[in-house]
């Protein structure tokens, strides 16, 4: 007998009791998808920023020339993503001659840089919310029987 009065008086506890514990275990596993989405979006277009910038490096006919086609090819590659390119970092570098790096025989080193902010952050936090840098480096080898160009 004592059996049936427990189950005459918990009818229904079960329903909320799994429902919020769906809603304890979803909506952080909800928000670690979504920041992993993120920073995954972000790591493709900066890869693909450091890729394009080299390789428009490569082909400029002035070192000059290179850089703002270099900034310019890592911008298209990043918006294609829907990053700000205003807080990217795209640098630029070459060996053997840090100075020539359109000389035959360089290596032309791209490196693009992004803070991937955490989604849902609340401005309430201040400006700085939280960010995972992300970074991507590509070389482009000049060629030893190119040109040289000035």
């Amino acid at each position: 007998m004592r059996r049936g009065v427990r189950r005459c008086c918990e009818r229904g506890t079960a329903l909320i009791e799994v429902s919020w514990l769906a809603i304890l275990l979803l909506v952080p596993l909800i928000y670690l998808i979504l920041s992993v989405f993120e920073v995954q979006r972000s790591a493709f277009g900066v890869s693909a920023a450091a890729r394009a910038a080299g390789r428009a490096y490569a082909m400029a006919p002035s070192e000059t020339e290179g850089m703002a086609r270099a900034r310019a090819a890592a911008a298209v590659a990043l918006a294609d993503q829907g990053i700000d390119v205003s807080r990217s970092r795209v640098a630029v570098s070459c060996r053997p001659q840090p100075g020539n790096c359109l000389a035959p025989g360089s290596v032309i080193d791209v490196d693009v840089s992004y803070p991937a902010s955490l989604p849902l952050m609340p401005s309430a936090l201040g400006g700085n919310t939280p960010s995972i840098r992300v970074q991507a480096a590509h070389s482009v080898p000049y060629g030893t029987f190119r040109e040289d160009r000035p």
